[in-house]
């Protein structure tokens, strides 16, 4: 089983992109990437380079897939349809749809264990979907077989604490031959000791998660030592670990990671760039100092100034 990271926050996008080729099928999941407002300024031109970039490393990975697999409704999860936006995720209606043209995909429930705001951009997803020549099938809970390769999804658990108004995310369990893979979305830790616990009875090899999003000022700082606490037990179990996502967002994010290194022995703790052999590159927690020591162009600061429909639909000059 090939297990490659395509695009995360540790790479300079909000994602948890994630390619997997097995002898008998390729996967790509959440094939998702924006950016969003931090400090109270919009990303800076080096961000959007890189969310350009890697916008087009999605088009390309899917273009090899089979099969995609989306575990939620939030953007830096999956590609919307029908929409131009060029402000938060580089997108438009032309290009958008060879994500999913002639794939399997399989999408979380727009009906079930899901909020208002995702459940009306699942339907909206669903009905672009239905133009679209592609197989559509509903994710939540499902076993499937393809030659040597079985793809487990799990029932919905919570995009972090038990009860968040975030709603719920599908976690997703990949077996070829002795290999087992676990990818775990946004459990955010998992901050539910629940979702822990569902992670160890699977006994993955590998795991991608994300860490909590300690960035934000209303996290109750118990969340962030539950979700410490349960990444340290997981190390326990589970020889290697990507960690970033939300974490990653936080300048002072590896002083999260150094608490769970020092309290695991046998499990390799790494960044999704890390595992990839490349630089970690947390563009948004870094933000203000880009803004401070690489000003952007008076062409892109006018741009930012535009009106919000028009800014959407124009490139920044970056």
């Amino acid at each position: 089983m090939k297990i490659k990271p395509i695009a995360f926050d540790s790479l300079g996008v909000r994602s948890m992109c994630t390619y997997i080729n097995t002898d008998s099928i390729r996967i790509l999941i959440d094939p998702g990437v924006s950016l969003g407002r931090r400090y109270g300024k919009i990303p800076h031109p080096r961000e959007y380079r890189q969310l350009k970039k890697k916008r087009k490393e999605i088009y390309e990975m899917a273009d090899k897939t089979d099969l995609i697999i989306i575990t939620h409704y939030h953007f830096d999860h999956y590609t919307p349809l029908g929409i131009t936006d060029y402000l938060w995720t580089w997108t438009n209606p032309e290009e958008t749809s060879q994500i999913y043209q002639d794939k399997i995909v399989l999408i979380k429930d727009f009906k079930e264990k899901i909020n208002m705001s995702q459940r009306r951009r699942g339907w909206i997803f669903t009905k672009l979907l239905e133009k679209i020549n592609c197989k559509v099938k509903i994710a939540d809970s499902k076993k499937l077989m393809y030659g040597d390769t079985t793809i487990k999804i799990s029932d919905p658990v919570p995009h972090g604490e038990k009860g968040t108004p975030l709603g719920y995310v599908l976690m997703v369990e990949i077996e070829s031959g002795d290999e087992r893979f676990l990818y775990s979305s946004d459990v955010q830790g998992p901050i539910c000791i629940k979702t822990r616990e569902i992670i160890e009875k699977e006994k993955p090899e590998m795991l991608i998660i994300g860490g909590p999003p300690t960035y934000l000022p209303q996290i109750k700082r118990e969340n962030i030592e539950s979700a410490i606490k349960n990444m340290i037990k997981l190390s326990e179990k589970i020889p290697n670990i990507i960690v970033d996502h939300h974490l990653l967002r936080d300048v002072e994010w590896e002083k999260y990671i150094n608490m769970i290194k020092e309290n695991c022995e046998h499990c390799k703790i790494q960044t999704a760039a890390e595992n990839i052999g490349e630089t970690n590159m947390p563009l948004e927690s870094l933000r203000n100092i880009l803004y401070e020591k690489d000003p952007p162009s008076n062409a892109f600061l006018k741009w930012s100034k535009l009106p919000y429909n028009k800014i959407k639909n124009t490139m920044p000059p970056i």
